[in-house]
């Protein structure tokens, strides 16, 4: 937990600049969608376009105008340290890229707030559905505003669930895959969205009762977990044990699930390979 105690006014400043930063990220995505002129592997399958890129250098020109001594990290830029503050602000210009750089619609833009290591500070936007999510701790979520809650759906079996697969699953057999197959057979479907940050939002909204992944990294969830917590579900390891952003592993559902969805987890994996 984080020892630095704020004020409802400053959560509320940390989260008007985040909004601030998000929707003018998401103005560029949504006006360069489809006409692409430069698309890069940075690794097997990871993409970034020079949409990303100035996606991200808006992002930062908002935060650094408004707080300057706050560490950023970002994932095209890397990380803008700051020995003295105990902020972090977790930026994901475009979280999709794969899906935005075929011409698909589904990205969106993810600010989130890290304070001692813990996410206090949430906003997701996602201009193809004209949607922001904002949250922070203990102020509730709201997407366009308007508060929103996890769904009440209590049994695996009656859940619909969204899960990815990471960039390495070629390489790796950790790859997510024994665990997709064995829960679309126990459940109503398992999707893939391709954004991490959306999944988290539409188990937030209730949409979606539950969401796991692993291959992840802290700009992918910090907004997210903020966001579904803040409406009432639960964020943790896959062990149920407290989330560690930095695992890169992470189980999200509306609460009412959690338990059954972390123990099939746990039976589908083969620990004989998996950690």
């Amino acid at each position: 937990m984080s020892k630095l105690k704020l004020s409802e006014q400053q959560l509320e400043i940390f989260l008007d600049i985040a909004s601030e930063a998000v929707l003018a990220a998401g103005i560029i995505l949504q006006t360069n969608l489809g006409k692409l002129k430069n698309i890069q592997e940075k690794g097997c399958g990871d993409l970034v376009t020079e949409v990303d890129k100035e996606a991200e250098v808006e992002i930062i020109r908002v935060l650094k105008r408004h707080f300057p001594t706050h560490s950023i990290l970002a994932e095209e830029s890397g990380q803008f340290t700051s020995t003295e503050s105990e902020y972090l602000w977790a930026v994901d210009p475009l979280d999709g890229t794969t899906n935005y750089a075929h011409g698909y619609p589904v990205a969106c833009v993810s600010v989130g707030l890290i304070i001692e290591g813990v996410p206090q500070i949430g906003a997701v936007y996602n201009p193809f559905r004209q949607e922001l999510f904002r949250a922070a701790t203990g102020l509730g979520a709201t997407l366009n505003r308007l508060p929103i809650k996890v769904s009440l759906t209590n049994q695996l079996s009656q859940s619909l669930l969204l899960t990815g697969f990471a960039y390495d699953r070629r390489e790796t057999p950790d790859n997510n895959y024994r665990e997709f197959c064995h829960l679309t057979h126990l459940t109503q479907g398992v999707r893939r969205s391709g954004s991490a940050a959306i999944d988290l939002t539409d188990v937030a909204c209730g949409r979606i009762d539950g969401y796991w992944e692993r291959g992840l990294k802290p700009w992918d969830i910090a907004a997210g977990v903020v966001i579904l917590q803040e409406a009432g579900g639960k964020v943790t390891a896959y062990d149920q044990s407290p989330l560690v952003i930095e695992s890169g592993r992470v189980l999200a559902t509306n609460s009412w699930i959690h338990a059954e969805l972390s123990n099939v987890l746990l039976e589908a994996k083969d620990s004989r390979i998996l950690t």
